[in-house]
């Protein structure tokens, strides 16, 4: 038995040793696995590496490119890591073939090359080939491209550009000559020898830098990686990188494409939006008072703030030609702001969210200025969104609940009085949920063990105007595209929260144990506090007896006291309300008799020491204003600046014609707000209008095109575009807002008129409209003549006028004297409201056409004059106009004035202008 245990015992020992060997090589192996694979993440590929927008190296030495960070996106997945090898045209593809260089992009597809070199499976991008040229040199005009005939063309000879281009000319009808521009220096150089007039390039942002205009796309191509023929290897792992970027983040190539390849302007108004804002003068923003986030007031300066103030202060100069100006008018119920808008108080809504509701009431919607993230706050563990749920919301939260019932229709909405009591109808089951924004959710989902679930749609902020004001719907989209994006929403968010105040309960529910303790604490302290006194009460008792006697003494003095807090309270209440006054009323002398100098200089240098004296008189009233707070009247600002690309062009002979100005105006807003809604965030839109040959006597013909680079319509679409009620799907989809009419009456409206549209579009390229329409011309002299007339018969109209004014301060006087003099009135003086009342009681009834009151004058205010004068027994005399010209420079005392039934207003310093102009509307009225 031992021999036969002794074997047993080797054979065991053998087997774990060959055991223990095979481990130690399965963990040497292990070990060398991570290795290897490192160094097949860690391949190094040599790129080719010559000067173009899409690998370059910046000024800063930092190597950039449209090709480069797309290698670096790819490099994440593949594990590459990049050798850079120096090459140009002349010889990057030999360098290629014989195995200096693995790869290189920005390579269109031809056979022969295909022979010679791997393709990547998918492109990494396109070129586009676009014809340039300087417009204002060469006379080249993009909507008639007739003017393109007989020019030289720049292009790269015998290239795949210049067969794009000889197609482009073939299906155009041009014919011109070719130059051969192999390189951008080249252009540069012909261009400034006038050998060419245009040229053919890839899309460069930096040509606009230079003042050179796009005038068509000629072409585009795919574009490529290639690859060694030898290193299949690097192929392979390319192709698998570049799909799964694609599956990853399908829009990267051409937000890619964005960053390289567009570039913005700032937006501007087109004529007919000038015009309407000139003539319109402020827009009146109608909002609801005290709504949560858009107006909030300060509790102890009694500032107003909000997301409404903020987009007033950004828009009011975020235009490239336009000042814009804003008056808010507050109103308690939304019902309210509806009757306002439809009766004309009001020209926009300051916020509307259902385009649904918005149809009903007449309500037109602008562009989305921000979004709200709504939160359904559950017990439920997950939570079914689109299951047919229970919902608790407050009732009188319009806006969610139009939200909620347009969205999802399958929900059951249970009206609460408050968020506690919908809090409490979910914790009891009677509700599946309630909703409401951050800020509540994640206060109910720390404290109640609830779960906030957000939901799938937004609340799509926007502005509301009355259907048919296609100008003002325009001037408020531009400036929601001026801003920078998300402002708005940030605004909002700052607001909302900012607004909201720890309550004694809501510091108690947080804070429940240090409460209990705290209160435990203050209690035996009080207890202490107590027995002390108890103590010391006889002593106190005694003391009072003796204080008894000097009591009376101590609140006579405490009387005092109060007395003269309250003074020096009023004195500080009355400080803001006189400083304008006093302030202003120096300014007012300053820059009047400022303005008065400069009509008796000849001299250009003390012209222009004038001119800077009048700059900084007013920004001293400006900083004046910002100091007294007078955020509601004009003061200088600096604002943010947001580019966006928008071009037009006009080129015509002939700019005064008999049209009918509105369906004119009606045909374009369609389009160009079409061009702008269906254009996304870096696209263009450019309105060109040009005059054609017209063989109608008396005509002109004009011809506008409007082109975007946006979403574009589908070849089956096209036919449909006039029908009423016809939209292409991609734009439902995308959830574009719209009728569907547009087109429909922008046909009817071309027709009416004799005209033709035209449109060409390709789907995912953009869209190009071209309205071609036959007009009168109009007799430009004669129309002249009779502005000239009217100017002349405005300012006879004031001529000789004797008007009445009450003014105590001398040198205030003597400059309204003086510019009413210069205007051809007659002015006689009054130095308080006594002697105002005085003269027009003496003086027979239509003496004085009209008084100019002064408010603040000694013996007899202007208000008091004013109101002394309404009640005189003649009703000629009690009638006179009376213009309020003070340096009370507040709104309320605008208000004021009105009030007291006075027919005007002008703010000191006057304003030679204004002041003529508020006396012609006086009389008028």
């Amino acid at each position: 038995m031992g021999p036969h245990m002794k074997k047993d015992n080797s054979d065991t020992y053998t087997r774990r040793v060959i055991r223990g060997l095979f481990l130690l090589c399965l963990w040497v192996l292990w070990l060398l696995l991570p290795v290897s694979v490192c160094r097949a993440e860690g391949k190094v590929v040599r790129v080719g590496s010559f000067e173009d927008t899409f690998n370059f190296i910046d000024q800063n030495g930092v190597r950039r490119g449209y090709g480069y960070e797309l290698m670096q996106k790819i490099a994440g997945y593949t594990g590459w890591t990049f050798e850079y090898v120096t090459c140009d045209w002349s010889n990057c593809f030999e360098k290629l073939e014989n195995g200096e260089i693995d790869i290189m992009g920005d390579i269109s597809y031809t056979d022969e090359r295909a022979e010679k070199m791997l393709y990547s499976d998918m492109p990494m991008g396109e070129e586009k080939y676009i014809l340039y040229a300087d417009l204002e040199a060469s006379g080249i005009r993009p909507s008639d491209l007739s003017t393109i005939n007989g020019r030289h063309v720049g292009a790269l000879l015998g290239s795949k550009t210049e067969m794009m281009l000889t197609a482009w000319e073939k299906k155009h009808g041009i014919e011109t000559t070719h130059s051969n521009t192999p390189n951008f220096d080249e252009v540069n150089q012909k261009l400034a020898a006038h050998e060419i007039d245009c040229f053919v390039s890839l899309e460069q942002p930096f040509w606009k830098e230079r003042g050179i205009s796009r005038i068509d796309m000629i072409g585009k191509s795919d574009i490529y990686f290639v690859i060694n023929k030898n290193r299949a290897d690097i192929k392979k792992e390319l192709d698998e990188g570049m799909r799964q970027l694609e599956e990853d983040d399908p829009f990267f190539l051409a937000d890619l494409y964005k960053q390289y390849f567009s570039f913005d302007i700032k937006p501007v108004l087109t004529g007919e939006e000038q015009n309407w804002v000139n003539e319109h003068g402020a827009i009146r923003i109608g909002y609801l008072k005290d709504e949560p986030g858009i107006s909030v007031k300060d509790p102890v300066t009694g500032k107003k703030g909000g997301v409404l103030y903020d987009y007033m202060e950004y828009a009011d100069d975020c235009l490239g030609n336009q000042q814009l100006d804003f008056e808010p008018i507050e109103m308690e119920s939304r019902a309210a702001l509806r009757e306002a808008l439809q009766t004309g108080k009001i020209d926009m809504i300051f916020t509307v969210s259902n385009p649904n509701a918005g149809e009903e009431k007449g309500i037109a919607f602008t562009n989305t200025a921000w979004t709200y993230n709504l939160f359904a706050v559950t017990e439920k563990k997950p939570f079914e969104e689109m299951a047919a749920n229970r919902v608790a919301i407050l009732k009188d939260n319009l806006p969610v609940r139009r939200q909620i019932e347009y969205y999802y229709p399958q929900w059951t909405i249970i009206p609460c009085r408050s968020v506690e009591e919908a809090r409490n109808k979910t914790v009891r089951g009677e509700a599946d949920c309630f909703v409401t924004g951050a800020r509540q959710a994640v206060k109910y989902t720390e404290r109640n063990a609830l779960y906030s679930i957000p939901l799938s749609r937004p609340l799509e902020i926007s502005f509301g105007v009355k259907s048919g004001q296609p100008q003002l719907l325009a001037v408020l989209n531009k400036t929601l595209k001026a801003m920078p994006i998300g402002m708005l929403s940030s605004s909002f968010s700052m607001h909302e929260n900012a607004k909201h105040k720890v309550t004694l309960e809501d510091y108690i529910k947080d804070n429940l144990l240090l409460f209990s303790a705290s209160f435990l604490l203050v209690t035996l302290l009080i207890l202490s506090i107590f027995i002390l006194l108890l103590q010391k009460a006889r002593k106190a008792e005694r003391a009072a007896r003796s204080a008894a006697g000097k009591a009376k003494d101590l609140n006579e003095k405490l009387q005092i006291a109060v007395e003269k807090a309250e003074g020096a309270n009023r004195a500080k209440t009355n400080f803001l309300n006189n400083m304008s006054h006093d302030i202003r009323t120096p300014m007012n002398a300053i820059l009047g008799y400022n303005r008065l100098m400069r009509k008796k200089l000849t001299d250009p240098q003390l012209i222009d020491y004038q001119r800077k004296i009048e700059q900084s008189g007013s920004l001293l009233l400006s900083i004046i204003n910002h100091v007294l707070d007078m955020a509601r009247i004009e003061s200088g600002k600096s604002k943010l600046d947001e580019n966006a690309r928008m071009k037009k062009t006009i080129a015509v002979e002939h700019r005064s014609l008999i049209c009918d100005g509105t369906k004119i105006r009606e045909i374009f807003v369609n389009l160009i707000s079409n061009a702008v809604k269906y254009t996304p965030r870096g696209g263009s839109v450019e309105v060109n209008v040009n005059e054609l040959p017209c063989e109608r006597e008396g005509f002109a013909r004009i011809q506008t095109v409007v082109t975007d680079t946006g979403i574009g319509m589908s070849k089956e679409y096209l036919p449909t575009i006039y029908d009423s009620f016809s939209r292409e799907r991609n734009t439902t989809m995308g959830k574009v807002a719209g009728t569907g009419l547009g087109m429909a009456i922008v046909k009817e409206l071309v027709t009416m008129m004799g005209g033709t549209i035209e449109v060409k579009s390709e789907l995912g390229e953009g869209t190009t409209f071209t309205v071609t329409l036959d007009h009168k011309i109009a007799e430009t002299r004669h129309d002249d003549r009779k502005e000239i007339a009217s100017r002349k018969a405005a300012a006879e109209s004031l001529a000789d006028l004797h008007i009445l004014l009450a003014e105590d301060n001398d040198l205030n006087a003597e400059i309204a004297m003086t510019l009413l003099e210069e205007a051809g009135l007659k002015v006689d003086r009054a130095a308080d409201g006594i002697q105002c009342v005085s003269r027009i009681e003496k003086e027979p009834a239509g003496t004085y056409a009209l008084i100019l009151m002064d408010i603040q004058m000694p013996n007899m205010d202007g208000y008091k004059a004013t109101e002394t004068i309404r009640q005189l027994p003649d009703p000629k005399k009690a009638a006179i106009p009376i213009i309020a010209m003070t340096a009370n420079a507040f709104e309320e005392d605008r208000k004021m004035a009105l009030a007291k039934d006075m027919n005007g207003y002008i703010a000191k310093p006057i304003d030679p202008a204004k002041m003529l102009a508020a006396i012609q509307d006086a009389i008028e009225k």
